[in-house]
């Protein structure tokens, strides 16, 4: 048995905390002991296998700000997670043999004074997340990108959630040219799918005449492109008969945070958008929903909308084609390695047109729905399964707590840097 910790910023429902939830779920499997350590967590708003006593989670430094003024998201973001692994090293009686860490890299060497192998899981380098169009911003992105690169380079392993994504560190990380990112693939827990699904139940905002559903899942954040989705069904209206248009719905369901303005801002965009382009009465926005509302609208649509551009994976897609759905995605980063084009949906330019095609072959080809979702079905029984996952994740973890750490030396030294740091940080903002 390995005695797993994981440290994860906010253990909210995105795909990133999917992850954490299903890693920790697969290892316990294995008979492995688990604990989730986190930053944030709200128990109206998150997974339910945190909630009910699947998955033991310690929540410490939320009482730290996420922001000062709307400022330094990124900042706060990296000393909440320092804080959490200090409380993990100095003051948690919990000794793991093996820390699982994702999303922030710059608790690594805090983790380090730890006797713990050290699992860096990369999403996305966190770099790439933001755009720096003003001198002040690469200023204050500068020792924050620094720290990031030499963080993950003192992880005992680094795993990536794509080749899309294994590709980009090695752009992105170009110190880093012996570290080796392995590609562990997202799985599904398929029990979690199959579970009985009330068709009668209604989804309030769907009208009871809509007959194509196209729905799509995500969060609402602009680099999202959320808004791909609703051009698109503008666009369509004109490539369709009337009493087709009648009976064509979108949902736009996903993450919903009060606390975060962009989610508040852009759900008010949206609405607008639609509202502007005589759409309304054909669109639905669903602010964050529980896990059995989720497969009620699997089981509702027709097809996924998936509009992200160079997503490094993307869970959802995965999900829809479990659940029998076609696929319309942009065709670059995840999306490339999981949807078949023109077998189990369609991969699209970034633009409505594009996408407007796709959902009108959905509309006029009425046997594509139940063909491309068998075939999506299996090629996800095929290549996305919860044992293949658990089983490859259980070999990494054994080895990893065997293996000899090679920057030990180094990582105590920039450790005591950080920690001193963070107390000078935590002692001016509080003081």
């Amino acid at each position: 048995m390995v005695v797993v910790a994981f440290v994860h910023p906010d253990l909210g429902i995105g795909g990133a905390e999917r992850l954490v939830v299903d890693a920790a779920l697969a290892l316990k499997t294995r008979g492995h002991k688990v604990h989730i350590f986190t930053a944030h967590h709200d128990s109206s708003h998150c997974f339910q296998e945190t909630k009910d006593g699947s998955i033991t989670v310690t929540c410490k430094g939320d009482w730290l700000p996420r922001h000062l003024f709307g400022y330094f998201y990124a900042l706060f973001a990296y000393i909440r997670m320092i804080y959490v692994a200090l409380y993990l090293v100095l003051f948690s009686k919990y000794q793991a043999d093996v820390v699982f860490c994702d999303q922030i890299s710059a608790c690594i060497p805090v983790l380090k004074l730890s006797k713990a192998k050290i699992l860096f899981y990369c999403h996305f380098p966190d770099q790439l997340l933001t755009k720096r169009q003003s001198f002040a911003k690469k200023l204050y992105r500068a020792p924050l990108d620094w720290l990031e690169e030499k963080s993950t380079g003192m992880a005992d392993c680094v795993l990536v959630n794509s080749n899309f994504t294994a590709q980009t560190f090695f752009r992105t990380f170009t110190s880093l040219t012996n570290t080796n990112p392995r590609v562990l693939y997202p799985s599904l827990n398929f029990k979690a799918y199959d579970a009985e699904i009330d068709l009668c139940d209604s989804i309030e905002g769907i009208p009871s005449i809509a007959k194509v559903v196209f729905l799509s899942i995500n969060r609402f954040e602009r680099k999202k492109n959320l808004q791909l989705a609703l051009k698109a069904l503008e666009n369509l209206k004109s490539k369709i008969s009337s009493e087709e248009w009648k009976t064509t719905h979108l949902v736009m369901a996903g993450g919903y945070d009060e606390r975060v303005a962009e989610n508040k801002e852009h759900y008010l965009e949206l609405l607008d958008f639609a509202k502007e382009n005589n759409i309304s009465d054909h669109v639905t926005l669903i602010r964050s929903f529980s896990d059995q509302e989720k497969l009620t609208l699997f089981a509702r649509s027709s097809c996924l909308i998936y509009t992200p551009t160079n997503e490094h994976f993307g869970i959802v897609p995965i999900e829809a084609m479990y659940m029998r759905r076609p696929v319309i995605a942009v065709n670059t980063g995840g999306p490339l390695e999981t949807v078949l084009h023109e077998e189990t949906g369609y991969l699209c330019e970034p633009n409505e047109e594009a996408f407007s095609d796709a959902m009108r072959n959905v509309i006029k080809e009425s046997d594509i729905v139940e063909t491309f979702g068998k075939r999506g079905r299996q090629h996800v029984i095929s290549n996305f399964s919860f044992d293949a996952f658990s089983e490859n994740l259980d070999k990494i973890v054994k080895n990893l707590q065997n293996y000899e750490s090679s920057v030990m030396v180094s990582s105590v030294m920039w450790s005591i840097l950080i920690l001193v740091a963070v107390i000078v940080i935590l002692f001016w903002l509080f003081k």
